[in-house]
């Protein structure tokens, strides 16, 4: 197609924010390593040439004075956009997140905003160990204030950073540490994606399949697999979890009578169980089979590549469970 190209899931979020950083001069980053050595992940390569230290600015190792500083500046009238580089530290900033950030919008009736992006990464099937591989959405979701972004393709990934830094919200930015080096479609156009809207990969008739993030791509793999059988599924990407488009989901609940979430959390209290449970109070009459939710072990992650392979979701657990709810 014409305008478009290939990018990097890093790529496009480096791109995204050098778009915005020349669209609104409030716009700063800061992070461990983002500046002159573009990020672990390289998702800042070369901002730092562009816009200076000043705007690209490099951290101490202090998550909740990363974020104490991005919910400061926030109140001043800028607009931070900080990275902290593990998902897994974000519990080193909990209160700074989720007593203040998620809050000071609403103990003000409004006088206050904070107009600020926090970038995380997690790493679930890199091998990095438990303390370095949890992806914990759910949790959270459980704090009104934060909206929680999660994007799964380059496309997805630089149009909701586009959204998320104009949104005036403090917003979750969830990305997977294995998408990085994927490659996708990026348009060369401006354009943005809204919140709150799933998106269909792949439609389908007989099982509804809702994929977090990299489970997208283990779902697609299931659902090839299984149109050799003659099942057609749905797969869908929520894209955003907080909001989340319930209608959207209902509406295919509706179309194919079953249900199975996947993702790379752990089971209990994970995403799946939100989700089963408001599909059952607003659409249970749809169903035609139980919810079948697809996760990791509840376990912390383990380092072994042979146990990682059987906690993480694969193409087989995926295919598994469709057989299960169609019989």
């Amino acid at each position: 197609m014409k305008g478009e190209r290939n990018l990097t899931y890093a790529e496009a979020i480096c791109e995204a924010l050098r778009e915005e950083m020349r669209r609104n001069s409030r716009v700063f980053l800061f992070g461990e390593d983002i500046g002159f050595y573009g990020g672990i992940f390289r998702a800042t390569k070369g901002l730092i040439d562009e816009f200076g230290p000043e705007r690209i600015r490099d951290t101490p190792i202090s998550e909740i004075a990363i974020i104490g500083a991005a919910i400061g500046s926030a109140l001043n009238d800028m607009i931070p956009v900080a990275e902290i580089m593990y998902m897994d530290f974000l519990t080193l900033a909990m209160d700074q997140l989720l007593n203040h950030a998620a809050k000071i919008y609403y103990m003000t009736a409004g006088q206050l905003r904070l107009p600020m992006v926090i970038r995380t990464q997690y790493s679930m099937g890199r091998l990095l160990g438990a303390q370095h591989s949890q992806f914990f959405p759910a949790a959270l979701m459980q704090f009104p204030g934060l909206k929680i972004a999660l994007p799964s393709t380059p496309y997805d990934a630089k149009g909701l950073l586009k959204t998320a830094i104009r949104d005036g919200n403090p917003i979750l930015f969830l990305e997977s540490g294995q998408l990085y080096a994927k490659s996708g479609p990026v348009p060369e156009k401006e354009y943005n994606l809204p919140f709150g809207k799933i998106d269909i990969k792949r439609k389908g008739k007989d099982v509804t399949i809702i994929a977090l993030a990299n489970m997208v791509y283990t779902a697609l793999e299931a659902s090839d697999n299984l149109q050799e059988e003659g099942i057609e599924i749905e797969v869908i990407d929520p894209r955003t979890l907080v909001p989340l488009d319930r209608q959207g989901i209902i509406d295919s609940v509706k179309k194919t009578g079953r249900l199975i979430i996947v993702e790379e959390s752990c089971k209990t209290s994970g995403v799946g169980a939100e989700i089963s449970a408001f599909i059952v109070e607003e659409a249970f009459d749809y169903l035609d089979a139980p919810i079948q939710r697809v996760a990791c072990v509840d376990t912390p992650a383990p380092f072994s590549p042979i146990l990682s392979a059987q906690y993480i979701p694969d193409v087989k657990s995926v295919v598994n469970a469709v057989r299960r709810i169609i019989r």
